[in-house]
């Protein structure tokens, strides 16, 4: 047996490198006279069939189940680089494609009419008169759903939605509505969380019974409420519908869980403050409309897509953001209606629809998803 020297091992390692770098930038010349072919021709970028035909020939060239499974991989990488590098030659000759965005110097925020799910004295309500301050007219709905026909329909120029909590995580009916609804994102407002327990004004602790609140608004105070055992937790819609459901049933022995400005609007008294255990509680609320602008100076992108049902896919779609050097903030996933166990994506990106690796990012997963569409920039 033929003595092994680990150095000479090396060096021959570093001949073939050297070989494959030459024969990768030989072939990444070629896409680019791919990418000019396709320009003058207007043939699309990406060809399913030609990959996967490609992908099966040279899987046969190589020896062995463990090599032509390597194979593949390394060639599916190698073609989602020179598709992406195609992409990049195609928007260097203007051929980013229209987002169907406009870009807007400022959000007009002065007499427009807001809507928020729930009632007044809701976490949605102290969110909307964040962003919006006083001169807005802001009304409420009964659902969320309702907010996001209101704009629609234009009956309301904005809605203000809740989208995630820091410590329950995503509101994932509302991002169900992003699909569903032609809104788009145009804000974002971060309102920070302090529940307090409610209750009729003369009542005490040793009285309650059932305490009412929002499931998330139960959640993040979990711990302070599981530790009374006597409580019964019933969920409602909306934190401020329990506080004033407490108010109109005139029970003692009923409690509600939302914020101490909801319990000064409807005259309750704070039983306890602060119960939710997670200090540095906040929920993320978007501000919609129903046209697809952008405010100049916009730092986040949302965007949500389906992937084929196939090995790799979201790896490969994720690629896009690494290879234009954007950075991803945040992924979702929600199960498709109707097709089990396949999911949509919902991620955020940072960047401006204005920025080239942004756009040509996109582009790459636009062409590549089962669908595409972008939900905002903000």
């Amino acid at each position: 047996m033929k003595e092994l020297n680990l150095q000479e091992i090396r060096e021959q390692l570093d001949q073939i490198d050297r070989k494959l770098v030459e024969l990768f930038e030989e072939r990444m010349r070629l896409s680019g006279d791919v990418a000019e072919f396709k320009i003058q021709t207007g043939k699309a970028v990406y060809d399913g069939e030609r990959e996967k035909q490609k992908l099966g020939a040279v899987r046969d060239l190589a020896h062995g189940e463990f090599n032509q499974q390597a194979v593949g991989e390394l060639f599916s990488q190698i073609m989602t680089i020179s598709r992406r590098y195609q992409y990049q030659i195609l928007a260097e000759y203007g051929k980013r494609g229209d987002t169907g965005f406009c870009e807007v110097e400022e959000l007009n925020r002065k007499g427009v009419r807001v809507v928020y799910q729930g009632v007044e004295g809701a976490y949605s309500h102290a969110a909307a008169l964040k962003f919006f301050g006083e001169e807005v007219e802001i009304y409420h709905v009964p659902t969320w759903e309702d907010a996001m026909q209101e704009v629609e329909e234009g009956r309301a120029v904005y809605a203000v939605l809740p989208i995630e909590n820091s410590s329950a995580g995503a509101v994932s009916d509302n991002y169900d509505l992003l699909v569903k609804y032609n809104n788009y994102i145009v804000g974002e407002v971060l309102l920070t969380v302090n529940h307090a327990l409610l209750g009729l004004p003369g009542a005490e602790l040793e009285e309650i019974r059932t305490v009412y609140s929002h499931p998330q608004a139960l959640m993040q105070s979990s711990v302070y409420l599981n530790s009374n055992r006597k409580w019964r937790q019933v969920s409602v819609v909306n934190t401020a519908v329990a506080a004033k459901k407490v108010l109109e049933d005139q029970d003692r022995t009923q409690a509600a869980v939302a914020s101490e400005t909801a319990g000064r609007l409807y005259g309750l008294k704070v039983l306890k403050s602060g119960i939710n255990h997670n200090k540095n509680n906040t929920t993320r609320f978007i501000v919609l409309a129903n046209r697809p602008i952008y405010r100049k100076g916009a730092g986040k992108v949302s965007i949500c897509f389906e992937l084929p049902h196939k090995s790799g896919s979201l790896y490969n779609m994720l690629g896009n953001f690494i290879f234009n050097n954007v950075n991803m903030v945040m992924i979702e996933s929600r199960p498709i209606p109707g097709r089990n166990w396949e999911y949509r994506f919902f991620v955020d990106i940072e960047g401006s629809l204005g920025d080239a690796p942004v756009r040509n990012a996109l582009m790459g997963i636009e062409k590549e998803a089962v669908n595409m569409r972008i939900l905002g920039n903000y």
